[in-house]
């Protein structure tokens, strides 16, 4: 889960806010191109719902969607969903879970098991918490796998701390998932049984999370921010009567090794949200916030931190997207303007080019805008 301060969101996995962009533009040392709307429908016959991800076959999703029997975190909080598994068509709807409060789901990569979050061994011991808040994530949330048909549900994790967005490797040997204690967010790995638990951030300001995996198998694109800029900027907007974005990058990492080379992908001062990987190896999506609070998906460049393109264009909120594996369609959750309720939608973006017949390797390095400097003090927790 996430920082998102968007009404009642309902949904699961960052922080955000940012500044304006036009559609066609140079600014933030960004290049963006011209606008094109690609085609997309609504997914049908499903109540609110969103953060959903591809199945293997390109056809399945997994997502949260808002369920009576889930456990309801109280007013002005956000949560009351299940975990489902149902088709983009609308099709073959599957309740995962009955009970407790969920997010953060995903497939393996061969469809036999699903891993997911869950606070339903928590809901007598532990306060539910906010999934939109960082100050107050589910600390009763673990990790659970199941058969795709929601039987046989295997707990993973057994604590009092928040665990959350999980992910499987592409060759299924991996799940990385964010993990936070005290209040302080860093990005562990474990084996795909859910052995072999182990930290790869120890850092006590960056707060990382949202690992998904590029095509190796062996890296992870990630978002992070500082905790004490976040505070530093609370503190001035409380003084002056303002609003300011928390600055939040783009990163990758290696989740083998003793190197975990961490690499920026993004690199501005405002808030560049929940990536997530194209089957190029080149590629990803991210979240900007616009003018008038207008959430909006574009797409990264991993070897080209100049490079910027808008995807999505409505006056409402659209945001947690993600590719299908063969590169050809988008799932992503909207709001339309004027409304809080999220749904699931398709854009066919086929025209991107981004499959994985495209993918050679994964960039080593990003080419920063005219200027950008690296503070060393800023990558010194990652490469002790």
């Amino acid at each position: 889960m996430n920082k998102i301060k968007a009404g009642t969101i309902l949904i699961f996995c960052t922080v955000a806010v940012l500044a304006t962009m036009g559609l066609s533009m140079t600014g933030a040392g960004y290049t963006v191109p011209l606008r094109i709307v690609m085609p997309m429908y609504k997914v049908p016959n499903l109540p609110e719902n969103g953060e959903a991800y591809y199945a293997p076959d390109g056809i399945h999703l997994i997502a949260q969607v808002k369920d009576p029997d889930a456990q309801d975190p109280g007013p002005g909080k956000v949560g009351g969903s299940l975990t489902y598994v149902f088709t983009d068509k609308g099709e073959d709807i599957r309740r995962i879970n009955d009970h407790g409060m969920d997010a953060c789901s995903y497939f393996s990569p061969d469809m036999k098991t699903l891993v997911w979050t869950s606070t339903r061994d928590h809901l007598t011991d532990m306060p539910a918490g906010n999934w939109s808040s960082d100050d107050d994530y589910p600390q009763g949330a673990e990790l659970y796998l199941s058969d795709p048909d929601g039987g046989n549900v295997r707990r993973l994790t057994n604590n009092q701390w928040y665990d959350a967005e999980s992910t499987f490797s592409p060759d299924g040997k991996w799940i990385v998932f964010s993990r936070q204690i005290e209040g302080n967010s860093d990005i562990w790995r474990m084996k795909a049984d859910g052995t072999e638990q182990t930290q790869l951030t120890f850092t006590e300001d960056w707060q990382e999370g949202e690992a998904y995996f590029l095509p190796d198998s062996e890296t992870v694109i990630f978002r992070a921010w500082k905790n004490s800029e976040r505070l530093r900027l609370e503190a001035l907007d409380k003084k002056n009567g303002t609003h300011t974005q928390t600055p939040m990058n783009i990163f990758t990492l290696k989740i083998v090794g003793d190197d975990l080379d961490v690499q920026q992908r993004t690199f501005t001062n405002d808030t560049n949200w929940a990536p997530f990987p194209a089957p190029d190896g080149k590629h990803f999506l991210v979240v900007r916030i616009l003018a008038r609070n207008n959430w909006e998906l574009f797409l990264g460049d991993l070897a080209d931190g100049r490079y910027m393109r808008r995807i999505t264009y409505n006056d409402g909120w659209d945001g947690m997207g993600a590719f299908s594996p063969d590169g050809k369609k988008m799932v992503f959750t909207r709001s339309e303007p004027g409304s809080w309720a999220l749904y699931s939608y398709v854009m066919d973006v086929t025209s991107l080019n981004i499959g994985p017949e495209n993918y050679t390797a994964i960039p080593p390095k990003s080419k920063p805008p005219a200027g950008w400097v690296e503070n060393p003090e800023d990558f010194a927790p990652w490469r002790k």
